[in-house]
């Protein structure tokens, strides 16, 4: 069993700046890629940030500069420091792994997501 636990997510000012984190935990021999995505209102769920096991990074247009995504691998958690938010930014950030189980099993996870409300 593998679980995913996002916290850090909450109400902030445009302007403002807030840290997401992301635990995984359970019955974990490895974790290769690990995202952040995001879903507005209304909207599709989009690719917000992603970070590989060796830590090269990549990002939405959207969001270059003012988000950057880290992992700590010996803690099985990755990090999504979000500066200068603006309402657009407001949505439900989920994060995601592609966990490997044994050295042959690998399938995608996800956390429960973690609320992200930036005010004008």
């Amino acid at each position: 069993q593998v679980q995913l636990v996002e916290s850090g997510g909450g109400l902030v000012q445009a302007g403002g700046s807030l840290r997401l984190s992301c635990a995984a935990s359970g019955s974990i021999f490895s974790i290769n890629d690990m995202r952040w995505y995001r879903q507005a209102l209304g909207k599709q769920r989009e690719l917000v940030a992603a970070i590989t096991s060796g830590g090269i990074t990549n990002y939405a247009d959207s969001v270059k500069g003012r988000f950057t995504i880290s992992r700590d691998n010996a803690k099985m958690t990755v990090h999504l420091q979000m500066n200068s938010l603006n309402p657009e930014d407001t949505a439900v950030y989920s994060c995601n792994a592609h966990v490997g189980t044994s050295r042959w099993h690998f399938d995608n996870y996800w956390g429960q997501g973690t609320q992200v409300t930036v005010s004008s």
